[in-house]
């Protein structure tokens, strides 16, 4: 078994769209970035990574490379689980923690999961995603953007 560790935070940028897990919250302020800025899928595909010891995000898709201009990160999560797998590996569970005080996420998350789930080709029952305030500490309480932790675990696959 392999465990990983992502992390990755945005600034929220006027006229963007804000998309988190692969749904897009209409009417909300999304957030700066490269991508779509999916900062929830930003965070899975770094812990994906480090636990199959593949690198990190920026060094699969570089925010210098037009190619990933605007992409839609499901696109990014899908081709690393690809990887994943054929570096030996099955995702057991991926477990993620959305920080911010907007937009409210309950109302989303089975929605968040199902889309998740479906992207990296497990069951709903093997990725949870919590949201969390920071209770008006620092830049994120603040609402000047979002940051996510996420873990997961890989099993090594048996052939």
């Amino acid at each position: 078994m392999r465990i990983g560790f992502g992390y990755d935070s945005h600034r929220f940028a006027e006229g963007r769209r804000l998309v988190l897990g692969g749904i897009e919250f209409p009417g909300e302020t999304g957030l700066a970035g490269h991508s779509d800025a999916d900062v929830l899928i930003h965070a899975i595909v770094d812990a994906l990574l480090g636990a199959a010891a593949l690198g990190d995000i920026g060094s699969h898709f570089p925010d210098t490379d037009p190619q990933w201009k605007d992409v839609d990160s499901t696109e990014l999560l899908a081709a690393v689980t690809r990887e994943v797998r054929a570096a030996g590996y099955r995702i057991g569970n991926v477990d993620a923690t959305v920080i911010c005080e907007r937009p409210k996420l309950r109302p989303c998350i089975e929605l968040i999961r199902e889309r998740l789930a479906s992207v990296m080709s497990v069951g709903k029952g093997r990725v949870s995603v919590k949201g969390k305030t920071n209770e008006k500490m620092d830049d994120v309480g603040a609402g000047v953007g979002i940051s996510v932790h996420a873990v997961c675990l890989l099993e090594e696959a048996r052939i």
